[in-house]
């Protein structure tokens, strides 16, 4: 099999830094993966171990028929070595326990939290999901309306909640979906704590909940 020379590297298909650094990293992990030499995997490419340690290392950039032949060499599609390149970074938020927002709602008062669990959404938000946590069994609520539709999750306590002129009896683990613009409220704390997620999801970015 013929061995190609180290400075042969780059006749096509120059690749920029971030992507040598993303196609080395991933062709020496998946040749850990597989328990392969450098030597195996250069010989078996048809490439010469110092290009291949250059490659790994991003110190040199190659050509499209060479990567393919290290995929052949490494048993996987040429696609893998570029599956997970430049993909988005801050698409995700993590909000840990405790640490959502707290927010204030028409009724809110002592034992009646609202936790805003993601936010920083853009100018205009699709959706905004509470942890709400309710202690106070005596409480009454005034009828809540807003655009979009709502999904109720329960995960503590037992909760009457009222939407338009029919009921529902909430358990932990029990759901509850509903047009926002209908009047919703709790009904009756059954037994406290309780503990909902409540997930609005709005139909167009402008129909935003407010209540002024």
């Amino acid at each position: 099999m013929a061995i190609r020379n180290e400075n042969e590297s780059v006749k096509t298909d120059i690749q920029p830094k971030s992507l040598g650094r993303h196609l080395g990293a991933t062709i020496r992990q998946l040749r850990l993966d597989h328990n392969l030499t450098i030597a195996a995997v250069s010989e078996r490419a048809g490439i010469s171990r110092g290009m291949l340690s250059k490659i790994e290392n991003s110190l040199a950039a190659t050509s499209l028929e060479t990567l393919e032949q290290l995929a052949n060499a490494l048993g996987v599609t040429l696609s893998k070595l570029f599956q997970n390149y430049n993909l988005p970074r801050g698409a995700a938020q993590l909000v840990k326990k405790g640490e959502g927002m707290e927010v204030v709602r028409r009724g809110t008062r002592v034992g009646h939290t609202y936790q805003l669990l993601a936010y920083d959404q853009g100018p205009h938000k699709t959706f905004e999901p509470f942890l709400i946590s309710l202690e106070d069994s005596g409480e009454e609520f005034p009828a809540f309306e807003h655009p979009g539709t709502e999904f109720i999750h329960m995960l503590e306590g037992i909760l009457e909640y009222r939407v338009g002129e029919e009921t529902f009896v909430l358990n932990s683990g029990d759901s509850l979906t509903f047009q926002g613009e209908i009047p919703h409220r709790p009904e009756a704390l059954i037994k406290t704590p309780i503990k909902f997620l409540a997930i609005i999801h709005y139909d167009s970015p402008n129909q935003e909940y407010s209540e002024e």
